[in-house]
C-alpha cells in the first residue's frame, strides 16, 4: 500500500501549576497508521511551556494514545503524548506515567471510571449570553433548558459533539448546567488511563473548536462569583467486586476509607476547589466528608439505582472542573484497592485547601 502524508496533532500537557495547560503541534508523518508505534516521537521547546531552561530546553514527546482527527478527518489523527525527558525518564509534570504503574498494579480489579466535565462558555471575559453591563435571571431556570433565554452556546457543544463522537470518543452525553453558558460532557465508563486520554482529547476538541465560533472555555471551579454553582468534575468510579453480589457493602467500605484520606485527596482534586466547595450549590464543604445515598450535597454519592440492586458504583462529587483526571484515577484507585492515597509519593499535591 502506498504512503500518503498525513496531518498528526501531537497534543500533551504543559508544566503550568497549579493546573497544568494543553498545547499542540502538527507534524507530518507518512500514513497510514495502524498502530501506535506507527507515530514516531518528538520533541519541543521546554522551556516555552515552564518544563525547562532555556539553555537546555529540549523535551521529549511520546506517543501514548490516538484517535481520528475529527476536524482535518481520516486518515489524520490526534495523538495524546507523555512528557519525557531527553534521557527518556518520565518528566516531572508526566501525571500519566505514575498512573500507568498504579494501573497495572490493580489491573485485577477491573476499575472503571466516568467522569463528567463541567465547563463554562465566555467571550470577552464575560460567559457567554450573559448581559454585558449586568446578570441574568437567577439560576434554577437553566439547567437542561431549551430556547434562546435559557441557553447560549448549544452550536458549539453540538459540534463537539459530534467530533468526539467522529473521533471515537466515549461520550455518553451532554446537558446545559445551573448557570447559564455553563454546559457538561460526559466521558466513559471506561478503564483509568482510557477515560484520562478521552477527557483530555475532549477538552482538546473543545478548546480547539471554540476558535471557529469565537467563544472559549474555563474549568474555573466558581466560575462568578455570588448565589452561582461551581463547576465540577464529578467521577462515577466502581471496581469489580463493587459491581457483583454484594457491592453495596464494598462501597460502603470504600466510601468509609475515603473519608480517612480525604484531605489527601483535596490536595489533587482541583485548583481553587475551596471556593467551590463551600457547602452550598451542591456541595459538601472542602473541610467535612460526608457519603449519602442520592445526596447531592454529601462528598460521595450512592446512586439510588445502587442502592435498589445491592451493586454498582459511587460518585465522588469532591474534584473540580480543572481535575487531572491522571491524579484522581490515581487517588482513587490507590485508596480503593491500596493502602490509602499520599500525594508526597508522587511530589503531588498543589492544592492546599486554605485555613
Amino acid at each position: 500500500m502506498p504512503h500518503t502524508q498525513i496531518t498528526a496533532e501531537y497534543i500533551w500537557l504543559d508544566g503550568r501549576k497549579p493546573t497544568a495547560k494543553l498545547r499542540s503541534k502538527t507534524k507530518i508523518i507518512s500514513g497510514p497508521v495502524n498502530k501506535l508505534k506507527d507515530i514516531p516521537g518528538w520533541s519541543f521547546d521546554g522551556s516555552s511551556t515552564e518544563q525547562a531552561e532555556g539553555h537546555f530546553s529540549d523535551c521529549m514527546l511520546q506517543p501514548v494514545y490516538y484517535v481520528t482527527d475529527p476536524i482535518n478527518k481520516a486518515p489524520n489523527i490526534l495523538v495524546m503524548c507523555e512528557v519525557l525527558n531527553p534521557d527518556g525518564t518520565p518528566h516531572p509534570s508526566n501525571t500519566r506515567h505514575v498512573l500507568t504503574a498504579v494501573a497495572a498494579k490493580y489491573k485485577e480489579h477491573e476499575a472503571l471510571f466516568g467522569i463528567e466535565q463541567e465547563y463554562t462558555l465566555y467571550r470577552k471575559d464575560w460567559p457567554l449570553g450573559w448581559p454585558e453591563n449586568g446578570f441574568p435571571h437567577p439560576q434554577g431556570r437553566y439547567y437542561c433548558g431549551v430556547g434562546y433565554d435559557e441557553v447560549h452556546g448549544r452550536p458549539l457543544v453540538e459540534a463537539h459533539l459530534k467530533a468526539c463522537l467522529e473521533a471515537g470518543l466515549a461520550i455518553s452525553g451532554i446537558n446545559a448546567e445551573v448557570m447559564p453558558a455553563q454546559w457538561e460532557f460526559q466521558v466513559g465508563a471506561l478503564g483509568p488511563l482510557e477515560v484520562s486520554d478521552q477527557l483530555w482529547l475532549a477538552r482538546w476538541l473543545l478548546y480547539r473548536l471554540g476558535e471557529e465560533y469565537q467563544v472559549y472555555a474555563k474549568l474555573d471551579p466558581k466560575p462568578m462569583p455570588g448565589d452561582w454553582n461551581g463547576a465540577g468534575g464529578h467521577t462515577n468510579f466502581s471496581i469489580k467486586s463493587m459491581r457483583q453480589e454484594g457491592g453495596l457493602e464494598v462501597i460502603k467500605k470504600t466510601c468509609a476509607k475515603l473519608g480517612k484520606f480525604h484531605q489527601q485527596h483535596i490536595r489533587v482534586y482541583g485548583a481553587d476547589n475551596d471556593q467551590r466547595l463551600t457547602g452550598k450549590h451542591e456541595t459538601c464543604s472542602i473541610n467535612d466528608f460526608r457519603y449519602g445515598v442520592s445526596d447531592r450535597g454529601a462528598s460521595i454519592r450512592i446512586p439510588m439505582a445502587t442502592v435498589n440492586n445491592g451493586r454498582g458504583y459511587l460518585e465522588d462529587r469532591r474534584p473540580a472542573a480543572n481535575l487531572d483526571p491522571y491524579q484522581i484515577c490515581t487517588a482513587l484507585l490507590e485508596t480503593t484497592c491500596g493502602d490509602g492515597f499520599d500525594p508526597d509519593k508522587y511530589r503531588w499535591g498543589n492544592f492546599e485547601p486554605k485555613k
